[in-house]
């Protein structure tokens, strides 16, 4: 089950975190991977892990943001059967404390970078026959978060995003679903916490983990399991679907 032989998949976002447990996930069930990352030593790490263990990986340079250069960067791989949208960055702000500049960063890479490899990957799926797209998406897309204006915005964006695309290209075989996680145990949230409270950081792991009623904060390889049953033929049923992954969050948090 859930063998990805002969498939050819993009990650965005592919050198840490969620993006990197995808992409090894999908090399090991048998996936050719291609990282795009804003710089090809970002992604070096996820590379060498998956031909470690057998697996096919290339990586890229590119800004997602940037059009032209994403363009070219997929005609460089040509046909794919998978792409996965994970690339993003966060922010912390409400809408009155949001400088315009900010702004415009979150949204150029969460929104636009997402459109930008759609509009480049979506000819390449019909090359490859059809195939699947997942864009990562939030639970900010789904309940208020305080302080995550943008980034809340941003994620709603994509969630919507999701429904029109799968929508448009139901009928040419390609499939469409978003990922919401909660909080994901990444270097990311490490790094948060050596910055912001570097003289607390047990206290403020524990506390920001039972923050999701199940007690703790997800595995990015939970995540690359679920990103890998969307992406299987296992799920050929399914698109236009969102999947909160979220420890009960958006649920049983009252």
């Amino acid at each position: 089950m859930f063998s990805l032989k002969n498939k050819k998949a993009i990650v965005t976002g592919g050198g840490s975190g969620i993006g990197k447990a995808i992409a090894t996930i999908l090399a090991k069930q048998g996936a050719e991977v291609h990282i795009i990352e804003l710089g090809t030593e970002q992604a070096q790490d996820t590379i060498n892990e998956i031909k470690e263990n057998g697996g096919t990986a290339f990586s890229y340079g590119c800004d997602v943001s940037n059009h032209q250069a994403v363009h070219e960067v997929f005609n460089q791989i040509g046909p794919v059967n998978i792409l996965i949208n994970n690339a993003g960055i966060a922010h912390i702000g409400k809408a009155d404390t949001t400088p315009e500049s900010d702004f415009d960063r979150v949204m150029n890479v969460n929104v636009k970078g997402v459109y930008n490899c759609l509009h480049a990957a979506i000819p390449k799926l019909r090359l490859a026959g059809g195939g699947v797209i997942i864009n990562m998406a939030s639970i900010a897309a789904l309940v208020g978060l305080p302080d995550r204006f943008v980034y809340s915005a941003a994620k709603g964006a994509v969630k919507a995003i999701t429904m029109s695309v799968a929508k448009d290209y139901i009928d040419e075989n390609i499939r469409c679903n978003s990922i919401s996680p909660a909080r994901v145990h990444t270097p990311f949230v490490d790094g948060f916490l050596q910055k912001n409270y570097p003289d607390n950081i047990p206290e403020m792991f524990e506390k920001l983990s039972k923050t999701q009623p199940i007690g703790r904060m997800a595995k990015p390889e939970e995540i690359g399991a679920l990103a890998l049953y969307l992406c299987s033929d296992e799920a050929s049923f399914i698109t236009g679907c969102d999947y909160p992954i979220d420890g009960g969050f958006t649920t049983l948090n009252n």
